[in-house]
């Protein structure tokens, strides 16, 4: 199975160290980032887990849930928490996903449906693509997609400028442009034809091009 981006994100029902969840009901009504790791005690991960500890908080203004998902079980996690602990100083609030059944990889379509064999059985070279990261809305819908090789730590401040753009984009007809970051001008997207965003914009806009029509963020 492939996942792609405007797909209903696959549900499913799994352990975690919060207990077991039925993904879409733990979502609820906010958005939500699922990021997934190849192997419990991997180096990169480490850093990665512990840092989006430290920034929880961003993401809970955005009333977006975080989770995360690695091919190891439960108990190890939990293990592994401790470790991320003593490496960043921050302990893991948040649920992660234990997958050594690679059930969840498999529907989301991060390894080959015929990958054999449970946790235990694999290395993190076996399981190297499950490195990909997910922004789902409200909607249960794939806003984002991105796969990461497992030797380049992720960029989270990417990921919540990302989250930004998506919930900007979902409440005004807007796009934003290269490098944007909140509170920096937008472009009002083509399906708005000019009669229409004179209404939404009294004071018109900029537009270096008849197809580009840049204006200040809307609130």
């Amino acid at each position: 199975m492939t996942v792609q981006l405007g797909d209903t994100a696959p549900d499913f029902t799994a352990n975690t160290t919060e207990g077991e969840i039925n993904f879409h009901d733990w979502i609820g009504d906010g958005w939500c980032v699922l990021f997934s790791h190849p192997k419990d005690f991997t180096p990169v991960c480490t850093t990665e887990l512990g840092l989006v500890a430290k920034m929880a908080p961003e993401f809970e203004r955005r009333n977006c849930k975080i989770i995360g998902l690695s091919v190891d079980s439960v108990d190890d996690h939990h293990r592994w928490k401790e470790d991320i602990k003593d490496v960043q100083g921050c302990a893991v609030s948040y649920p992660m996903i234990g997958d050594e059944d690679l059930n969840v990889s498999k529907l989301y379509g991060m390894i080959h449906p015929n990958a054999k064999g449970e946790a235990k059985g694999r290395t993190a070279v076996d399981n190297a693509t499950v490195r990909n990261c997910y922004i789902i809305g409200p909607d249960k819908k794939i806003k984002l997609i991105i796969t990461y090789p497992m030797s380049t730590g992720r960029n989270f401040d990417e990921i919540l400028r990302v989250l930004d753009s998506c919930q900007l984009t979902a409440n005004h007809q807007v796009a934003t442009p290269v490098n944007w970051q909140q509170g920096e001008d937008v472009i009002i997207v083509p399906a708005v034809n000019n009669e229409e965003a004179e209404k939404r914009y009294p004071d018109g806009w900029k537009a270096p091009k008849p197809y580009l029509r840049i204006v200040p963020q809307p609130n």
